[in-house]
């Protein structure tokens, strides 16, 4: 039954009295500087908006987001009249700076060789002369101590061992791989069709560097079935591997713990285990090269 003028009127005003029962709608409606007429055609609209904004203030992630498009809220815009846009988060604006921090970087470590290591801090020669080291020594079919190279944000831990893994590339024809550990597992959960496929590519390379472990959310499938099986296999088969963090390896073991049970104690300390019998921890503190 189509409605009337009147009846469309009557809907409207029933709409938006019972909006304003809601002091978010109100605050919104204010900040606009709406007019009742104004405000009583884009209820609905308005409702949505407030709706989304309330679930923007508990939001604890992109995961978890409730809006309509994720990572994104809907704003009312009032110029001649009201249009409605979608705007980022502050998550998903969080995350752009990281990728776009990340792609510069990578391009940047790409291309990194050890001629090109800032040899003059003096902070750094002890890495340095380790990388240097293991460079000198590495051999294919022999069992390889990695690096878990710790230290303060941005002062080159990842440019270092990449400057080394291209080398080893480039002069003895290995295999390596650098993997920003947050990315991975998202990659992995978006991706499971080629999960294992994934999986055996990091059991099976030469070279590996887990890059800023410790920087992502620790679940026990992170933990035990990603992570966990990457690192037991390279050590039954002595595949070098290498860590960057801005954790200390106690400080990494508390990370690794979803909560204060014994359980989950012992399942922290086995993946520390495994991180110590694949490399030897070194301290890295230095300026925020990325500045």
């Amino acid at each position: 039954m189509k409605l009337t003028w009147k009846q469309n009127i009557e809907s409207l005003e029933k709409n938006f009295t019972e909006a304003c029962q809601d002091e978010n709608f109100v605050k919104l409606v204010k900040e606009l500087k709406l007019t009742k007429k104004e405000a009583l055609l884009i209820t609905s609209k308005l409702i949505d908006t407030t709706n989304e904004l309330k679930n923007c203030e508990n939001c604890q992630g992109l995961n978890k987001c409730k809006n309509h498009f994720q990572g994104h809220v809907s704003i009312p815009k009032k110029t001649n009249k009201v249009y409605f846009t979608y705007v980022p988060c502050k998550y998903l604006k969080q995350k752009i700076k990281e990728q776009q921090t990340n792609e510069k970087m990578a391009n940047i470590n790409q291309d990194a060789r050890m001629k090109d290591i800032d040899i003059t801090d003096k902070k750094r020669l002890k890495v340095i002369k380790w990388l240097d080291n293991f460079y000198q020594n590495y051999h294919l079919n022999t069992k390889n101590k990695g690096l878990y190279l710790h230290g303060n944000f941005g002062c080159g831990k990842t440019f270092l061992i990449s400057a080394l893994f291209n080398e080893l590339k480039s002069e003895k024809q290995i295999s390596a791989e650098i993997i920003y550990f947050p990315e991975l597992l998202r990659t992995l959960k978006n991706d499971w069709e080629f999960y294992e496929e994934k999986i055996r590519t990091y059991e099976k390379v030469d070279l590996l560097c887990i890059d800023d472990i410790g920087a992502e959310k620790v679940s026990e499938w992170s933990r035990d079935e990603v992570l966990g099986t990457i690192l037991q296999t390279r050590m039954n088969q002595n595949k070098a591997t290498f860590f960057t963090s801005n954790l200390t390896l106690d400080e990494l073991e508390k990370h690794f713990q979803t909560n204060a049970s014994l359980e989950e104690t012992l399942k922290s300390r086995r993946i520390m285990e495994r991180i110590t019998q694949l490399s030897t921890p070194l301290e890295l503190i230095s300026e925020n090269r990325r500045n």
